[in-house]
């Protein structure tokens, strides 16, 4: 039965790879050239210093373990920049961004919204409350300005912090709020964020149809190691 499950998880890994480099591939072109450039330089390298130290099988096989190493991490990041660009400027992409951080964060989309499409999602985590603005930047703000009042009602010494979703000055482009929003401290323990969770759940929110992006809480794209 263990070996039926592993053959099953195999064939869909290698189907979500395939999937995620088709998607990619349409948003750039130039994926499959970058990557592999990457995976034989690598391994060009490696095999190169085998032949100076007289073990060239020993460090092929490092080379090419290291090559496909530089491959997923390099292809990984692509495609998340890919995946962003595709849903960049659609209602709710913020909302698709902030379901894809880390265990600890509960998302809300769309807890204020008004009749132009301006939407403010809401995130809690370990360093507070976060708001993230997307549509007109004047608008927005009112939103932000009104949603953080709320708050201030039943969660008064919760820090919290608010980004509007752009390319202008002040704003946060869309590729860079989840970076953003992981960078920010951590003040609250786990029992105090739940206590604000079901202090925020009495404000409920306003439901609007958001299209769905190609990053939801349960997708995976094949991504390597991230570097600092």
């Amino acid at each position: 039965m263990a070996r039926k499950k592993r053959d099953k998880q195999g064939p869909g890994r290698i189907r979500q790879i395939r999937a995620t480099y088709t998607m990619t591939k349409q948003a750039d072109p130039k994926v499959g050239l970058v990557t592999g450039a990457w995976l034989l330089g690598v391994f060009a390298v490696v095999l190169g210093l085998g032949f100076l130290v007289g073990s060239p099988v020993l460090f092929g096989v490092v080379g090419l373990l290291a090559g496909l190493l530089a491959w997923t991490i390099v292809f990984g990041r692509r495609a998340e920049r890919a995946a962003y660009r595709r849903i960049e400027g659609q209602p709710g992409a913020a909302a698709a961004v902030l379901q894809s951080l880390r265990r600890g964060w509960t998302v809300t989309p769309a807890v204020a919204v008004n009749r132009n499409q301006d939407i403010v999602h809401r995130a809690v985590g370990r360093p507070g409350v976060v708001l993230v603005g997307e549509g007109s930047p004047s608008r927005v703000t009112q939103l932000l300005v009104q949603e953080k009042k709320r708050l201030g009602r039943v969660a008064p010494d919760v820090p919290v912090y608010d980004f509007r979703v752009g390319t202008g000055e002040g704003q946060v482009p869309l590729g860079k709020l989840q970076r953003t929003v992981m960078k920010l401290p951590r003040t609250l323990r786990p029992a105090q964020v739940s206590e604000v969770e079901r202090r925020l759940t009495a404000l409920g929110s306003t439901n609007v149809p958001l299209p769905k992006g190609p990053l939801p809480r349960n997708a995976r794209m094949p991504r390597g190691p991230q570097m600092r």
